[in-house]
């Protein structure tokens, strides 16, 4: 077995197994995929006799955390060929893109699972159910507003109200841009589908995709950990905060240390190396992703497997502002 990541001249010899495992998908998409997406993301590989058996995506995102950018990965695409499957392929490229992503200081990655139970075992947590929106038709638009196909030209204003609606109301975000849209119009109509601008007295108001057929289920989005630093260095405190812990990371071995954790609600977090014999417990990757993500409270953190915590700590951990809400609804 050989893990190698791929040079750009060469992303176009995993289609095959793209196609292979991910049928469902129209040739069009993937074509789209395999033109647009593979522009700017890595590639994994694991080479086993001589061919490319088994993948792994990484597409890069500018996400927004707090008001601030971070860069960030998608994992996609994530295939093993049928008749070398349960060799640990996907696990060894799993611990090859964390550790790359480690190195570039990602403080975590995300990733639409096939089936949740498949990712567990490797840190992930669910900590967001998609909720997308589609065109239904002008009629049910509220009063005065019409709505259009999306043309390239209307991605830098779709953009502008797009980061201005959702900086309010969303904690983590992809960032909206022009060339998020120029793209997202694009990915639509090569499934044929279309992006469609609602507009109101001859300004964008919203933006919807109109899509042949409606999901019957939500997606969710599963999160890991990847710089556990960078992680904790992005959140709000609402009080004067100050706690020792330990995290513990099987994967990723420069995440397995004893932080302490200070800071207010003006400074945000400030972070310095703890001694063990200062911690007030242990929080595995898992327990800090439902932790900071708000899917755990403090008082019931103690349940998760791994984890042990004072009464002290608990209620010093009350004091960080979850990320939440969330909102990634990207397909890839």
């Amino acid at each position: 077995m050989r893990i190698r990541k791929l040079k750009d001249g060469e992303k176009g010899g995993t289609r095959r197994l793209y196609e292979e495992i991910f049928s469902e998908d129209s040739p069009s998409f993937v074509d789209y995929y395999y033109t647009e997406k593979t522009k700017d993301n890595t590639i994994y590989v694991v080479e086993e006799e001589g061919g490319m058996r088994a993948m792994l995506h990484l597409n890069p995102y500018t996400l927004m955390v707090n008001g601030r950018e971070e860069p960030s990965h998608y994992i996609v695409a994530v295939a093993t060929e049928e008749a070398y499957r349960k060799r640990g392929y996907m696990a060894a490229l799993l611990k090859t893109a964390l550790r790359d992503m480690y190195r570039a200081g990602e403080p975590f990655t995300f990733l639409m699972p096939a089936a949740e139970g498949i990712y567990l075992p490797h840190g992930f947590s669910t900590v967001y159910e998609q909720e997308r929106r589609y065109f239904r038709g002008e009629e049910e638009l509220p009063d005065g507003w019409s709505a259009r196909k999306a043309l390239s030209a209307d991605a830098a204003d779709i953009a502008d109200m797009a980061e201005s609606e959702l900086k309010g109301r969303y904690k983590v975000y992809a960032k909206r841009d022009q060339a998020y849209y120029e793209r997202l119009i694009r990915e639509y109509e090569s499934d044929g589908g279309c992006l469609m601008v609602c507009e109101q007295e001859g300004r964008i108001v919203d933006c919807l995709p109109a899509v042949e057929e409606l999901p019957e289920e939500r997606p969710k989005i599963m999160v890991r950990p990847v710089n556990v630093k960078r992680l904790l260095l992005l959140l709000e405190l609402n009080y004067l905060t100050a706690v020792c812990f330990q995290v513990t990371d099987p994967i990723i071995p420069e995440n397995n240390q004893v932080f302490m954790m200070t800071g207010t609600e003006f400074s945000g977090v400030m972070l310095m190396e703890g001694k063990p014999e200062n911690s007030e417990g242990t929080l595995t990757v898992e327990a800090l992703t439902k932790l900071v993500f708000g899917r755990i409270s403090p008082d019931h953190i103690e349940k998760e497997k791994g984890v042990t915590v004072t009464e002290r700590m608990k209620e010093e951990l009350k004091k960080i502002v979850p990320l939440s809400p969330v909102y990634l609804n990207e397909v890839v």
